[in-house]
């Protein structure tokens, strides 16, 4: 079992939300569990690896993809900002795949050299600051308008990073129309357990669809057993499992 000890050096949470510095860091942790098999984020910088999922090469902190648009513009960004960057000569590449799970353009050398590139504070900063605008961003302020405390952020951002944050049926934006047709939000009236019981419903639905997501424990035997549990605001300790692995933040 991996355990993250929290002591008072760390401080005590002071935010009432998930962008609240210690929950943001709880929130990454509970992502990399899913995603790295591992409660260590900033480990993930130089992560890269094709999973077989249909969308080429994962990477970094957060899975960006060079078959979805969060890989290249990630290296927009990037190169905007260090027009010499090890990177730079596979933007047009990433361009051309994006959509497709193809690796041309990008084989042999594309992964070596995102490694070397996570070396850099630079492209770190970049990854973190690409999660923030296409992830964690707008999933948090959707999230506060549809009324849900900090877990229903967290739930919100697992979502958006597995899911894309798109309008359709799969993506997070039909996830989040599908639940709304069963339950309605705080915000509108509804009681937040219930609907956020109703949302996590309609991410498994959503998960089955897709060979890749259709093992669904990161809803189940994590996110739905915080929710079981009404910690609503994401407090620690927490014990979680994501495809038979055990992992705590206590």
């Amino acid at each position: 079992m991996l355990t993250l000890q929290r002591t008072a050096a760390d401080g005590a949470s002071a935010g009432t939300g998930l962008d609240d510095p210690d929950k943001k860091d709880i929130a990454m942790r509970l992502v990399s569990s899913a995603e790295n098999s591992s409660l260590d984020w900033k480990a993930q910088y130089k992560y890269i690896e094709d999973i077989g999922d249909g969308r080429g090469y994962t990477a970094g902190i957060i899975g960006f993809c060079s078959g979805t648009s969060d890989m290249p513009a990630l290296l927009e960004l990037y190169t905007k900002r260090d027009p010499g960057n090890v990177l730079t000569a596979y933007l047009p590449a990433l361009l051309s795949v994006d959509g497709t799970d193809s690796h041309q353009g990008l084989d042999p050398g594309f992964p070596s050299a995102w490694r070397s590139a996570a070396k850099t504070a630079a492209f770190r900063k970049a990854q973190r600051d690409e999660r923030d605008r296409v992830y964690f961003d707008p999933a948090v302020e959707r999230a506060m308008k549809d009324g849900v405390g900090t877990l229903g952020q967290f739930v919100y951002y697992d979502a958006m990073v597995m899911h894309g944050p798109g309008t359709d049926a799969l993506s997070f934006g039909g996830i989040r129309k599908r639940a709304l047709k069963h339950a309605d939000s705080p915000a509108d009236g509804g009681d937040e357990t219930t609907y956020l019981h109703t949302f996590l419903d309609a991410r498994v639905w959503a998960m089955k669809q897709e060979a890749a997501h259709s093992d669904v424990s990161r809803v189940e035997t994590a996110q739905r057993v915080f929710l079981d549990a009404g910690n609503l605001d994401l407090d620690t300790p927490l014990k979680w499992k994501v495809y038979g692995d055990s992992y705590q933040i206590v």
